[in-house]
């Protein structure tokens, strides 16, 4: 396949999943092995795969610009802008430390892992189906403002899960956020921020480990892919910030089930 159709379809998926509780890595793991060989580096296409991330991050920080900016007019809302930021980086914490730990170990085991991804689609479509049941979206905190830092700091070990490829950033993130109380707009508005930070750390950590040692085209695939995911994931936040203040998740969980049954059988039958 020609490398830059392949990026953009990648690019596409990354944007289209990236923020959706459906597990973006997972579904970019099954795109690149059901395509088969791709004729570009394994290096390339690991950092490939986080880099892209960077485009849909750019996304969530100009969509809700208006409430992350630290740049207010009052003294007031400028602290507010700050307890919100203080919360994100107190839930993004855990992250931080438990991926320092166990990012090697996941890399080698996890990573590329049809099976893993597979399992995980489905285990956690049936948490948020569960959790959809006995929810009902009235959660008692329905502003990130009402949330407390202890709060936070618990929900970024839910977000820790999506370590495994498969389970979904943002999937764990507002399921823990549902657990804990918060509504359905305030806990998908966390697990947007939250992503932030820890999609700008692990990219940075994956370029360390892996350098900037790309090619000329490289570079470029890597700048086609992320225009196209910043473009796809801002046109997805849009819809889904309208979609779940009419509905619940329970379509993402059956969505995730049947894919995940999906690729079971696939691999079954190879």
């Amino acid at each position: 396949m020609n490398p830059f159709l392949l990026v953009i379809i990648l690019a596409v998926v990354e944007g289209m999943t990236e923020f959706l509780p459906v597990s973006s890595t997972g579904h970019m793991i099954l795109v690149e092995k059901f395509i088969g060989n791709t004729g570009l580096s394994k290096q390339f296409m690991d950092s490939f795969m986080i880099i892209v991330q960077l485009g849909a991050i750019l996304a969530v920080v100009i969509y809700f610009w208006d409430k992350l900016t630290p740049f207010v007019k009052t003294k007031k809302d400028f602290m507010l802008r700050m307890r919100l930021w203080v919360k994100v980086i107190i839930g993004v914490l855990p992250a931080v430390v438990i991926g320092l730990l166990l990012d090697d170990y996941i890399s080698e085991y996890f990573m590329g892992n049809v099976f893993v991804v597979a399992t995980t689609l489905i285990f956690y479509g049936i948490i948020l189906i569960v959790i959809e049941k006995f929810h009902k979206g009235d959660g008692k905190i329905n502003t990130i403002g009402k949330m407390s830092y202890k709060l936070a700091f618990v929900i970024g070990f839910f977000q820790c899960l999506a370590m495994i490829p498969g389970t979904s950033r943002s999937g764990a993130t507002i399921i823990g956020a549902l657990l804990l109380g918060l509504s359905r707009e305030a806990a998908t508005e966390y697990s947007f921020f939250l992503a932030i930070p820890t999609m700008f750390g692990a990219t940075f950590l994956k370029l360390i480990k892996n350098g900037l040692d790309f090619t000329k085209v490289e570079w470029q695939l890597i700048g086609v892919g992320t225009l196209v995911a910043f473009v796809v994931a801002y046109l997805v936040i849009r819809w889904f910030m309208g979609y779940i203040k009419k509905r619940d998740f329970v379509f993402f969980g059956v969505y995730r089930i049947i894919l995940g049954i999906i690729v079971l059988g696939v691999l079954f039958i190879h």
